[in-house]
C-alpha cells in the first residue's frame, strides 16, 4: 500500500509543480529530503512566499532550515501534524512523509468538501454515491473495493458528461478494460491526472483507500462547476419541497385538530344524553364503559393532543428556520382553542364520574334496605310461628290441628326465603359487604327456618306418639315411657319411624333378638299393615309380644341367662349375646351399674327389670 500511496502522493504533488513551472518529482524520499520541494509546493497551496531559503543546501543543517521553515508555516496555517520532525524527512521517514502529505491532500483537496451538510471523506462519500445511484452495477460504499472495477468510476463521468462514453455499452465483467477507459477519458477530456495505475484498482485485494479518495476528489473538483449549477436547481427544488411540506403539514394539522375537537364534543353530548335505568347492572355497565373510554380512548385523545402540539410547533419551527412567515391557524383551530375543549372534557369526565358514582352508591342503599326489609320481616314471621307452636294446649286432637294448620305456612315462608336470597344474591352481585338495616343474613334465616320445621315435625310426631300411647290402654305408663324413649332413641334421623336395622336394635334392646330372616318377616309385616314402622306400629308390636311371649319373668331369665346367672350383666356379656351394637349401647345407658374393683360397670338387669315392669 505504501508504494500505491507514495506514486500517487507524488503524482498529486507533480500537478501543482508542474502546473506553477517546477519539474516533476520521482522520489518523495528523496526529492522533499532537502526541504526546497517542500517549500515551493507549501507556496504553491498557500498562495504565499516563505521568504528566503537555502535552495542549493549541502549541509544538513541548511537541509533542516528548510524542512523546518515549510513544517512551521504548515502549523501556522493551522495544520496539525503529529510525530514528525525535519529529522524524519531529511532520513526518508516515508510513513511519516506519507502521513504528513495525507494531511496536505486532506486540508488542500478533500476539506472543502461539502455535500447535504456533509464534509470531507463523508461529504465525498455522499457525493459519489448520490451521482452513481442511479447504476444498479454500482455500489459506492466506501473508497477501496468498490471502485475496483472501474464501473463507479465510469458511473461518474456518464453521469456528468454522458457525451464522453457509453455506459450501457460496457463489458461489465471487463475490470482492467473500464477502469483504463475511466482513466483516459478523465485524463483528455477532464483535466483530471491519472493518480492511479490501473492494477492499483484492479488487482489489489484491497485498494489504497487515500490514493482513492485522492484521485476521486479530482472528480470532484472538476466537476464542481457543473455542480453549481445542480446545486441551484437543487435549491430551488428543496425551497418547492420545504414549502410543499409545510403546506401537508398545515392541512394535517387543521384536519387532526378539527377531528379532535368533534370527537371532544360528541363524547359530552352522549354523556349528557345518557340515562340510568335504576339497576345496578345499568350502573355498573356505564361505569365499566367509562373505564374502558378513560384506558383507550381517552388515552388515545392525550396521544393525538401530544403529536397535533407537537405538529404546530415543527411547522413553526420549519417556518423559523427559513425565515418564512409565521403560521397561524384558522378561527377556532389554534392550541388555545384544543385547550379549551380540553378542560371542558375533564369538567364533564369529572361530571360524568360522579354521577355514575352516585347512581351505584343510590342503588346500593336501595339493596342494603331491601334486603334488610324482607329478611327483617322473614324473622318476625319465624318468630311469630314459634310463639304460636309453644302456645299450643288443649286436647290432643286440638293441638294436632293447631300444628298441622301452622305446617301449612311452611311453602310461603319458603317462597319469602327465596326472595330473601334474591336480595341478598343482588347485593352480593353489587358488593355490598355491610348492612347497617339488618343483623340476618339468608344463611341464618335459612337455619331458622330449618329449626321451625324441624319443630313442628318434632312437636306433630309427640302428639301422634302422645294419642297411640293414650289408646294402649292394656301398658302401664312405666311401660309406655320405656318403649316410647327406646322408639325416640332408635329413631336417629327424627322422621318418627323406623329402618329395618333401627327396628332389629330396638327390639334387642328389650331383650328381643331375632335371626335375620325373622327379623326381615317381622318388619315387612309392619310395613304391609302400617306403611311404615311408626310409633303406632312399634307400639302394637311390643303389646303384641309382650302379650303373648314375654313376661318380666322371661325377660329376667334371658338376661340370667346371657349374664350366666349372675346377678348383673356386663358390656362384655352383652357383645357375647350378640346384640346389635346399638342395643348394647342403649342398654348400657337405660341399667343402672356399680363399678367393681377394677373400675368395670356391672349392670343391675334385676333393678331395671323391676323398674320398667313395675
Amino acid at each position: 500500500m505504501d508504494s500505491t500511496q507514495e506514486r500517487t502522493f507524488c503524482k498529486w504533488l507533480n500537478t501543482k509543480l508542474e502546473a506553477n513551472g517546477y519539474p516533476p518529482m520521482h522520489s518523495l524520499v528523496q526529492d522533499l529530503s532537502d526541504g526546497v520541494r517542500l517549500i515551493q509546493l507549501m507556496e504553491i497551496m498557500g498562495d504565499t512566499s516563505l521568504g528566503r531559503y537555502n535552495k542549493n543546501p549541502r549541509m544538513r543543517v541548511q537541509k533542516a532550515e528548510n524542512v523546518n521553515k515549510a513544517l512551521e508555516f504548515i502549523r501556522q496555517r493551522g495544520i496539525k501534524l503529529t510525530n514528525i520532525g525535519p529529522e524524519d524527512i531529511i532520513d526518508g521517514n516515508l510513513k511519516l512523509i506519507l502521513g504528513m502529505i495525507w494531511t496536505l491532500v486532506l486540508r488542500f483537496t478533500i476539506a472543502d468538501i461539502s455535500e447535504e451538510g456533509l464534509s470531507a471523506k463523508e461529504g465525498l462519500l455522499l457525493w459519489a454515491q448520490r451521482k452513481t445511484a442511479p447504476y444498479k452495477e454500482v455500489d459506492v460504499q466506501d473508497f477501496s473495493i468498490s471502485w475496483s472495477d472501474g464501473l463507479a468510476l465510469c458511473a461518474l463521468i456518464h453521469c456528468h458528461r454522458p457525451e464522453l462514453l457509453d455506459y450501457d455499452k460496457l463489458d461489465k465483467s471487463d475490470r482492467h478494460g473500464n477502469t483504463r477507459l475511466a482513466f483516459q477519458v478523465a485524463a483528455d477530456h477532464l483535466d483530471v491526472p491519472q493518480l492511479l495505475e490501473v492494477e492499483d484498482l484492479c488487482d489489489s485485494m484491497r485498494p489504497d483507500e487515500r490514493s482513492v479518495m485522492t484521485y476521486i476528489a479530482s472528480y470532484f473538483h472538476a466537476f464542481s462547476t457543473m455542480d453549481q449549477a445542480e446545486t441551484v436547481s437543487r435549491r430551488v427544488e428543496k425551497f418547492a419541497e420545504l414549502m410543499q411540506s409545510v403546506w401537508m403539514s398545515k392541512n394535517d394539522y387543521e384536519r387532526r385538530a378539527r377531528a379532535l375537537l368533534h370527537a371532544l364534543s360528541e363524547v359530552q353530548k352522549t354523556w349528557s344524553t345518557s340515562r340510568f335505568t335504576g339497576s345496578y347492572t345499568d350502573a355498573k355497565e356505564q361505569s365499566a364503559t367509562f373505564t374502558t373510554y378513560k384506558h383507550t380512548t381517552k388515552r388515545t385523545w392525550v396521544i393525538e393532543r401530544q403529536d397535533v402540539t407537537t405538529l404546530l410547533g415543527n411547522i413553526q419551527t420549519k417556518l423559523r428556520t427559513y425565515g418564512l412567515r409565521e403560521y397561524i391557524p384558522p378561527l377556532g383551530l389554534a392550541l388555545s382553542d384544543l385547550d379549551d375543549a380540553w378542560n371542558d372534557l375533564l369538567q364533564s369526565e369529572a361530571k360524568r364520574s360522579r354521577l355514575i358514582n352516585a347512581q351505584i352508591r343510590q342503588i346500593k342503599e336501595s339493596l342494603r334496605k331491601e334486603f334488610a326489609d324482607l329478611a327483617n320481616d322473614f324473622s318476625q314471621r319465624l318468630h311469630t310461628i314459634s310463639l304460636e307452636l309453644s302456645g299450643v294446649a288443649g286436647p290432643l286432637e286440638t293441638q294436632q290441628d293447631q300444628v298441622k294448620e301452622i305446617q301449612t305456612r311452611l311453602p310461603t315462608l319458603s317462597e319469602a326465603l327465596t326472595r330473601v336470597a334474591k336480595a341478598e344474591q343482588d347485593c352480593v352481585e353489587a358488593n355490598v359487604e355491610e348492612n347497617d338495616y339488618t343483623v340476618f343474613t339468608c344463611q341464618d334465616l335459612e337455619f331458622e327456618l330449618g329449626l321451625v320445621a324441624q319443630s313442628l315435625t318434632k312437636k306433630i310426631s309427640f302428639i301422634d306418639n302422645q294419642i297411640v300411647s293414650r289408646n294402649m290402654t292394656n301398658l302401664t305408663p312405666a311401660q309406655l315411657e320405656q318403649f316410647e324413649s327406646t322408639f325416640r332413641y332408635f329413631d336417629r334421623d327424627e322422621t318418627n319411624t323406623l329402618s329395618l336395622t333401627e327396628t332389629s336394635a330396638a327390639l334387642a334392646s328389650q331383650g328381643l333378638v331375632y335371626s335375620d330372616e325373622d327379623m326381615t318377616y317381622i318388619y315387612d309385616q309392619l310395613l304391609q299393615d302400617y306403611g311404615a314402622v311408626t310409633f303406632e306400629a312399634f307400639i302394637n308390636l311390643l303389646v303384641d309380644i309382650t302379650e303373648d311371649q314375654t313376661s318380666p319373668e322371661q325377660l329376667r331369665e334371658s338376661f340370667r341367662g346371657i349374664a350366666g346367672d349372675k346377678p348383673f350383666v356386663t358390656e362384655l356379656d352383652l357383645r357375647l349375646a350378640q346384640l346389635p351394637v346399638s342395643a348394647v349401647d342403649y342398654l348400657s345407658q337405660v341399667i343402672p351399674s356399680t363399678n367393681n374393683e377394677v373400675g368395670e360397670p356391672e349392670y343391675d338387669y334385676e333393678t331395671w327389670l323391676q323398674d320398667v315392669f313395675a
